[in-house]
């Protein structure tokens, strides 16, 4: 994790990239548990069976909403700023799923600070954040957050 004395410092790592992120485990139990917590209980994500006669992907699926709630553990370990009191996400831009996240699959996260902007108490800042699964090429997530940082 790397550490930043204060907002300036931050400021000046625009255009940075952070991680990867350590691997976390996309497990049946994660995405029922899920699916419960939100009512989405939809095949796809909840009959493994099911899934792997009809599905195309022969498998169950996270949900892409549950990729996003992802995001804070993933970027957890990019970076902290000292004399910080709180950290919250207050948006996101441009999202994108590429394709979905078998169950099954293991994800890890990087992202690029896009944007720092400084104001009285603190700043809101600009990630990219991109998602890929071990052992296959390309992103299956990418979505450009926005984070709120308070002295």
């Amino acid at each position: 994790m790397r550490t930043f004395n204060d907002l300036d410092e931050l400021a000046k790592a625009t255009g940075e990239t952070f991680g990867p992120s350590r691997w976390f485990d996309v497990t049946q139990d994660n995405v029922n548990q899920y699916a419960h917590s939100v009512g989405d209980l939809l095949w796809i994500h909840t009959d493994p069976e099911r899934a792997a006669k009809e599905s195309e992907f022969g498998t169950t699926i996270a949900h892409g909403y549950m990729t996003l709630g992802m995001l804070p553990e993933i970027m957890r370990p990019f970076f902290e700023v000292k004399g910080i009191s709180l950290a919250i996400l207050v948006g996101l831009d441009k999202v994108r799923f590429n394709r979905p996240i078998k169950v099954g699959s293991r994800i890890r996260g990087s992202g690029k600070l896009t944007n720092v902007r400084i104001l009285p108490n603190g700043c809101i800042y600009a990630m990219r954040v991109t998602v890929e699964v071990e052992g296959e090429p390309g992103s299956v997530c990418t979505a450009d957050t926005l984070s709120r940082l308070t002295a």
